[in-house]
């Protein structure tokens, strides 16, 4: 199997007066791993059935290796789709369910189940070829999902929240899975996800959506470490918000006067003095300590555990901090009163805009 490159070339999709994704360009190398992110009815799947066939641009082209797609549906393209709910059929053998898209290209018994074999190796399922799919896990059942998508030698494998349904533990566990088939097999991945642990864990790149647009297009190192945008900074981890205007700007950065202080960060997008800002902190980039470019004294309300890690909750006048710690003894030892401290290099001053949590 080889995988191709995939092209949005100026791609919009309407639905009668609502449109749903906005003029969009995406370019997706051959061999990738490559997630589209976003919440719920941002479009990520209208723009997956789109490369799949199902669903026709009302604009644009969507072109795969290099050749338009126009015209022609899913049974024409060389891609293969992962539904949510896996859609296995539960009556034929763990083997006949990853031929039977073998069968319906005229594949002969034989070599149906010599590649269905083979294919179940691949994914660690050798000896579970005579089983029903009700015999098998949940993980199980997504590792045969995938075999039977591979069977028909894709190009590109489309894959549509797949792990939304399984408990956290196993989510985690085929995270890993899913990134070694990847790997092992080569072809182009283009998987589709609201969480993003999964994101971040198995992409190459990483596109995040909001409301029917591309927000930003990067690796997961950078989207963390240096979002573009203040929906991409606070869907893709968490974040310490503080409202605020500019009271200067110098070399890239930016001094905010907020309700509890002033403060200083690296400004992020078009800034002058005296717009609205945000200034956005990740929690584990406060300290407990008064050593940084930007001092707050908070109040210590909660603390709540996440086994590694300790997240505490805390307030500075009218404005809520978290700040998450190792879990020891120092985060079970602290005074009410706090010192808390961040750098410059690690505030982002963004001009007011939409927030991932409304």
């Amino acid at each position: 199997m080889r995988g191709k490159d995939v092209r949005l070339d100026k791609v919009s999709i309407r639905f009668g007066d609502a449109t749903a994704v906005h003029p969009t360009d995406l370019s997706i190398h051959a061999g990738e791993f490559f997630s589209i992110l976003g919440p719920s009815g941002c479009g990520k799947t209208t723009l997956l059935r789109t490369v799949s066939g199902f669903i026709e641009p009302t604009e644009g082209r969507v072109l795969i290796g290099g050749e338009d797609m126009v015209g022609k549906g899913p049974n024409e393209r060389p891609t293969a789709l992962i539904f949510q709910n896996l859609a296995l059929f539960p009556l034929m053998s763990v083997a006949e369910n990853v031929a039977f898209g073998l069968e319906a290209r005229g594949v002969g018994k034989a070599e149906r189940l010599r590649r269905a074999q083979e294919l179940l190796d691949l994914v660690a399922l050798g000896g579970f070829g005579d089983k029903k799919p009700a015999d098998l896990s949940g993980g199980q059942r997504q590792r045969v999902a995938i075999a039977r998508a591979l069977a028909v030698e894709p190009s590109v494998l489309l894959l549509d929240e797949p792990l939304s349904a399984l408990d956290l533990k196993l989510r985690q566990h085929m995270r890993a899975e899913l990134r070694a088939i990847q790997r092992r097999v080569g072809i182009t991945f283009i998987y589709i996800t609201h969480d993003q642990g999964e994101a971040l864990a198995m992409s190459d790149r990483v596109a995040v959506m909001s409301r029917g647009r591309l927000e930003q297009v990067a690796e997961a190192d950078a989207l963390y470490a240096d979002p573009a945008t203040p929906f991409v900074a606070t869907f893709v981890g968490e974040q310490n918000v503080m409202h605020g205007k500019v009271a200067s700007l110098s070399d890239g950065q930016a001094v905010v006067d907020t309700p509890i202080g002033r403060f200083n960060g690296r400004a992020r997008g078009p800034l002058a003095i005296g717009d609205e800002a945000l200034m956005l902190v990740r929690p584990e980039r406060i300290e407990l300590a008064g050593a940084g470019d930007n001092t707050i004294t908070a109040r210590l309300v909660a603390r709540n555990l996440e086994g590694p890690s300790v997240n505490l909750v805390c307030a500075a006048g009218d404005q809520p901090l978290t700040v998450t710690v190792p879990n020891g003894p120092t985060a079970r030892a602290l005074p009410e009163m706090l010192t808390l401290s961040f750098s410059r290099q690690d505030a982002l001053v963004f001009p007011k805009g939409a927030l991932a949590n409304g």
